[in-house]
């Protein structure tokens, strides 16, 4: 047996706030028994005894500890022990010693009543980049989190302009960022950070923090952020509100996603843009307006069409002239002929007068057709041939007429199909979709949800003539779960009611119209415009009802039982602990706030087998 010398502190006070050290790092044993500690120097090679006989390297007092109880072999660093047949045994992290086993930083020998911790000397440990695909499974995971358990989560995107030496940057963004932080490189010059557990200010002022430790090796940082729920409740929507707002911020500064919308007056209409496919469209909807083409706009019912049109008059030069609209699903089919090219006195039986069409009254300016695929045929040709030939006819007159005008056309019906069956005019739908323009519907672009409905709950509240109403993140969650199958007209109906309904100053679940919070119990999270679920999770149940209901009682809402929700969570505290100290026991407990004895008892009751430390170089 050697007998290196053995170097013994007493204490009273213990610091436990140590990392990870690399292979060349001192060892020691951290010794508590009943009355005191101490800490015993270990070699880089050599074999010490733990027992009660004076000639054990390491002597213990501690009942049920044998004369020679355990080895410990140190071996290049590696720190090893096994049980010398002793009476009670030894317990490593809680469990029985079999055989031999390796030791990692943390990990806990109880010899008795006496407990020996292996440290390694404190050295810098910090966070490092994952690759985006895991940054995005850690997103959702978050996301689940803060919807579970009503916490504030963060998204930064940093722009980091000419970056000179990414891996001095990282290590920069490493030391600056919390342990439970995630970032990731997003190409050569665009960190993605997840910042759990904050949101609004604090997440403010932690991207200028890390700011403020890039700016000496990159040309230039700014930054966006998208906080949950107010900007998103799913990856994509998150992630894109962060770049948008990074790209509108200035120098050195952040922006928020909320803050980043697009504002547009058409005519005497509002529009608000945040979808960057949204934003896309109306730039192209601008240059379109510079031309004469006729444009067909596409989108389901409450997409936008009317709005979509209305850009194109009023961006363009006709924007002083008349803008007319027929909606053609609205007229009956006797009477859309006479609506559109007029008619003589005595064209039919109560033709008392002449009366123009509304291609007359469009003359200079925009005739906006919405429905189109309502159309008859009949109709159909002669509307062909007035575009083509810019001149119509009146019902009852012979005379041609000359007009100058630009049409535009909207439908939510598949003109091809309706072509392809011979409900509608090939040729004519030829001379509309000149140009096309395909609005999506509101479920694909859920950044503009939050935003459009504060705007139109706004304008139901003065309208109403009460004080302007909050959303509440409860009902803010519900509405980004719903499919707004009526899109944004949907959705203004929704904030109408609740303009209504709300007796609180925020609007909760229950004063949402009842299919809304129906549905929104049942819904998964989306991930961006796919309707597929985020790590296969579902979101939390929406409490309340838009309203009692008319007999019966209404269906409550289910919950997961409370402690069962609390387990969840301390499992995946437990967890992302040993993941922040590289699997240390001890560092973690102490992250967690936690006792090591609760510590060790939490790990065997929810079967976390911790991995190996690592050892950092």
């Amino acid at each position: 047996m050697s007998q290196p010398t053995a170097k013994a502190v007493s204490t009273m006070t213990l610091d436990l706030q140590f990392q990870v050290g690399g292979d060349d790092a001192p060892r020691y044993l951290l010794v508590i028994d009943s009355a005191s500690s101490r800490r015993i120097d270990l070699p880089r090679n050599g074999t010490l005894v733990v027992g009660r006989s004076p000639e054990a390297d390491i002597r213990v007092e501690a009942r049920g500890a044998s004369r020679l109880h355990a080895r410990v072999i140190v071996s290049n660093g590696e720190v090893q022990i096994s049980d010398l047949n002793s009476h009670n045994g030894t317990l490593v992290n809680g469990d029985r010693l079999v055989g031999s086993r390796v030791l990692c930083s943390g990990d806990a020998v109880m010899v008795g009543d006496t407990i020996l911790t292996l440290w390694r000397e404190p050295q810098a440990v910090g966070l490092s980049a994952v690759d985006l695909g895991r940054l995005r499974q850690r997103l959702g995971e978050e996301l689940q989190r803060a919807s579970d358990y009503a916490r504030p989560l963060a998204v930064l995107v940093a722009s980091l302009g000419n970056v000179s030496g990414r891996a001095i940057v990282e290590a920069k963004a490493a030391a600056a960022l919390r342990l439970i932080d995630v970032f990731a490189w997003n190409g050569d010059a665009e960190l993605v950070v997840v910042l759990p557990e904050l949101g609004g200010e604090a997440a403010r002022a932690a991207a200028l923090e890390l700011f403020e430790a890039l700016a000496p090796m990159v040309s230039e940082v700014r930054g966006g952020l998208a906080a949950y729920p107010n900007d998103g409740c799913d990856v994509d929507t998150l992630l894109c509100g962060a770049r948008a707002a990074a790209a509108v911020a200035g120098a050195g500064a952040v922006a928020l996603a909320g803050e980043t919308a697009i504002d547009h007056t058409v005519g005497s209409s509002r529009v608000v843009l945040a979808d960057p496919a949204m934003i896309r469209l109306f730039e192209l909807i601008r240059r379109l307006a510079g031309s004469d083409l006729s444009v067909l706009v596409l989108g389901e019912t409450g997409a936008g069409k009317e709005n979509a049109a209305a850009a194109l008059h009023h961006w363009s030069a006709r924007a002083r002239k008349p803008f007319v609209m027929l909606n053609c699903a609205a007229i009956p089919e006797s009477l859309v002929e006479s609506e559109l090219f007029g008619y003589e006195r005595g064209a039919f039986s109560d033709a008392k007068a002449p009366k123009p069409g509304l291609l007359e009254r469009a003359d200079g300016g925009t005739l906006f057709l919405d429905e189109v695929g309502e159309l008859p045929l009949s109709v159909q040709a002669k509307l062909l041939r007035a575009l083509e030939a810019r001149r119509f006819t009146r019902l009852g007159d012979v005379r041609e007429r000359d007009v100058d005008l630009r049409i535009v056309a909207a439908t939510n019906r598949d003109l091809e199909a309706e072509s392809a069956a011979g409900r509608f005019r090939q040729d004519l739908l030829f001379r509309l979709s000149a140009g096309v323009v395909r609005l999506p519907p509101l479920r694909h672009r859920p950044r503009e949800i939050p935003i459009l409905a504060r705007l139109f709950l706004d304008q139901a509240c003065a309208r109403a003539g009460r004080p302007a109403l909050q959303l509440s993140d409860t009902a803010l969650r519900a509405l980004l779960a719903y499919p707004f199958p009526g899109n944004v007209r949907e959705l203004k109906n929704a904030m109408e009611y609740a303009s209504v309904t709300a007796e609180a100053d925020a609007v909760e679940p229950r004063d949402l119209p009842e299919r809304v919070t129906e549905r929104a119990s049942t819904s998964p999270p989306t991930s961006g415009s796919a309707a597929s679920p985020i790590s296969g999770s579902a979101a939390p149940p929406i409490s309340g009802s838009a309203a009692p209901p008319i007999s019966g009682s209404a269906a409550l809402p289910r919950f997961r039982p409370l402690a069962e929700e609390i387990k969840d969570l301390e499992r995946q505290r437990i967890q992302e602990a040993l993941d922040a100290t590289a699997g240390v026991q001890t560092r973690a407990a102490d992250l967690l706030g936690m006792p090591i004895r609760t510590f060790f008892s939490k790990l065997k009751q929810y079967g976390i087998v911790p991995r190996k430390a690592r050892v950092q170089p």
